[in-house]
């Protein structure tokens, strides 16, 4: 079999718990406002004035620090995942 068709074959990530699952839509979520808020920002500033963009702001640096947790939490629960399955194939031998 060809490398490459066994590399699709092999899961490379961890099956997704309901918290990262949780943690993924937010992150989603968040980025989407985003978009949003920056499209958006001359109506939003005419009707909300200075506020809109601290808002907009605001929610962009929530979305950077969220999305460097969930970063953090999915890579280790790869790693975990990774590091768990080479010790049980490496046990069965």
């Amino acid at each position: 079999m060809p490398l490459w068709l066994d590399l699709l074959k092999t899961p490379m990530a961890a099956p997704e718990t309901p918290r990262l699952k949780a943690m993924r839509r937010t992150f989603q979520g968040l980025c989407i406002l985003c978009a949003l808020g920056v499209t958006f920002i001359t109506p939003l500033t005419a009707l909300l004035g200075r506020l809109a963009p601290v808002g907009i702001a605001a929610l962009l640096v929530s979305t950077a620090a969220y999305t460097a947790l969930y970063v953090v939490r999915k890579n280790r629960a790869d790693e975990a995942w990774l590091l768990m399955d080479r010790n049980d194939q490496g046990g069965a031998r």
